[in-house]
């Protein structure tokens, strides 16, 4: 099975990220997600095809100094909370 994931935009809420590290936490959360769904799948209801307009993930907490790859995974995980297969 093939999966195609499109994150147009993502909002992170009170979490400052800097511009040297966008791209940082863009790689983080592509490759930690790409994990989670090889590992796990995605929920039923998304693996028949279709779309979704918004997604709102569960909270995460980031620590004060944590680094770009750090928070990516973080947001992957909470992303995959919302998708994944193993609910």
């Amino acid at each position: 099975m093939n999966v195609r994931l499109h994150i147009d935009r993502l909002v992170l809420d009170g979490v400052a990220v800097r511009a040297g590290d966008r791209a940082r936490v863009q790689a983080a959360v592509e490759a930690e997600l790409t994990r989670l769904v090889t590992a796990g799948g995605i929920a039923p209801e998304l693996a028949r095809g279709g779309g979704l307009p918004s997604l709102a993930a569960p909270r995460i907490t980031v620590a004060p100094r944590a680094t770009a790859a750090q928070l990516g995974t973080s947001i992957a995980g909470a992303v995959y909370g919302s998708i994944g297969g193993r609910r």
